[in-house]
């Protein structure tokens, strides 16, 4: 052991001492700007974000609407559509019926949110939510949309957000990712829209910093397990010999990849033990089990993800992104949109109680929202006490709390129709430069150049909200 250690040169020092070999090399070897992170305080260090895959519709959650309410059944006005662009779902219709919430609404907390009766439990927390309500984007199709949520463009292959951040923030000396994926699947539709694992990629940026996927089956991260007749201590000299063949390969080709591979062995080495831990949640007190609701004791629900990324924040992942499907009710949109209420507003709401009771609030960002709106009008016949309704890009809802953000506050106005922004737009590129400002990046600041172009989350424009934050 002592003739080893002497043996050593300094690259094998720093390999077997720090768990960060992979992210020194690629420091000095991608070529990147404004790295040198943050650029100022930041606001948070932390983030859970929530995206409700298929489109939420605000005009029945979020966006009250009494004029809807009021021309139930009549034509939606040219003076208000103004030829605008819709989907090829409706645009074969010869017309388009206003569709007015089949569900009550009220104000909620000293703020005075509104909010549907398919929300009690958010209901709860409406003085600790800041909701935008002018969210708006290009993209009208659910592929598109999401992918330029994630990555600032609606074509794929560009960094997600969670490998920017992990990218421009993450030090790589932890015993679980930087950047971890959930996914869940609602009751809200059968066959929802399929999610790609290139949402949670990181594009042209080094393949460690992609996200990484838990799974609810036996093994919650793929090829982690050790195959049959290879314990800890095989695994460990395979991976020594590993190291020292890819280095060889290393000082002949430069490729900053070669360290990629190497720190992700390392890092599915570490893991596992760290993930059956984390991953265990039998442990949890009855009180957090009737706090998040009855599915959360149910692997892979989204009441489970919920509380499994309040454990994976406590045990230092910095980005957490759960996706729930389910969202898109084009057709029978009552009864859908209860039931995928009822798969979410209970855990949602008990995170953000979860999080604010242990003190992570304060330094934690959690993000709730999807990738378009609904239409005000009706997909198909509109008939009594049932409707659909089809992707409205023009204005949406998300909300967001946690530290930096404003709480209480609704922020943005939308026509009476709900179907315009009178005012404070937010486009999705905003949102973006918010959340990274939050962070402490400057997004105009923050670039990779690849290709001979310097790219960054937010392309070509985006601006701070700087009114919904303190």
């Amino acid at each position: 052991m002592i003739k080893h250690f002497l043996e050593m040169n300094r690259r094998d020092f720093l390999f077997n001492s720090t768990l960060a070999l992979g992210g020194l090399a690629l420091d000095r070897l991608v070529p990147v700007t404004g790295k040198n992170l943050p650029h100022f305080s930041p606001k948070v260090k932390r983030i859970i974000y929530l995206f409700q895959s298929g489109g939420p519709s605000q005009h029945d959650l979020f966006d009250y609407k009494p004029l809807l309410n009021k021309l139930n059944g009549e034509e939606l006005p040219d003076s208000v559509r103004q030829g605008q662009r819709i989907t090829g779902m409706t645009s074969g219709q010869k017309s388009f019926p206003l569709a007015g919430a089949q569900f009550n609404f009220k104000q909620y907390g000293d703020s005075g949110a509104w909010l549907s009766e398919l929300l009690p439990y958010t209901a709860e927390i409406a003085d600790d939510l800041c909701f935008i309500k002018t969210m708006h984007t290009e993209a009208i199709n659910h592929d598109p949309a999401i992918t330029f949520f994630q990555t600032g463009s609606q074509q794929a292959g560009r960094p997600c957000i969670g490998s920017w951040l992990s990218y421009g923030l993450g030090n790589g000396e932890k015993d679980l990712p930087e950047f971890c994926v959930l996914l869940s699947n609602g009751t809200g539709k059968l066959n929802a829209q399929p999610l790609y694992n290139r949402l949670w990629g990181s594009g042209f940026l080094p393949s460690v910093y992609q996200g990484v996927q838990f799974r609810s089956a036996k093994d919650p991260v793929l090829y982690l397990s050790n195959a049959p007749g290879i314990d800890a201590a095989t695994r460990r000299s395979m991976l020594d010999a590993y190291y020292q063949a890819q280095q060889i390969q290393y000082e002949s080709e430069k490729d900053p990849e070669i360290q990629t591979r190497i720190a992700q062995y390392e890092m599915a080495y570490r893991m596992q033990t760290s993930v059956p831990e984390v991953m265990d949640i039998d442990g949890e007190p009855d009180h957090i089990y009737q706090m998040y609701g009855p599915e959360s004791k149910i692997p892979g629900t989204y009441a489970a993800n919920c509380l499994l990324a309040r454990r994976l924040l406590e045990r230092g992942v910095n980005f957490i992104q759960l996706y729930h499907r389910g969202w898109d009710q084009h057709f029978n949109l009552p009864r859908n949109l209860s039931n995928q209420c009822r798969d979410t507003d209970q855990p949602s709401a008990a995170l953000v109680k979860d999080l604010k009771q242990r003190g992570l609030l304060d330094d934690t960002l959690v993000v709730w929202g999807g990738e378009f709106g609904r239409t005000n009008y009706s997909q198909g016949v509109l008939e009594q006490g049932n409707y659909g309704r089809d992707h409205h890009p023009r204005c949406f809802t998300i909300w967001m709390t946690g530290g930096g953000v404003k709480n209480g506050i609704s922020y943005g106005t939308t026509d009476d129709f709900g179907y315009n922004i009178l005012e404070k737009p937010v486009h999705v590129h905003d949102f973006q430069a918010t959340l990274m400002h939050l962070f402490g990046i400057d997004h105009e600041r923050f670039t990779f150049k690849h290709q001979g172009r310097y790219y960054r989350l937010t392309d070509v424009h985006g601006t701070v909200v700087r009114d919904v934050l303190t």
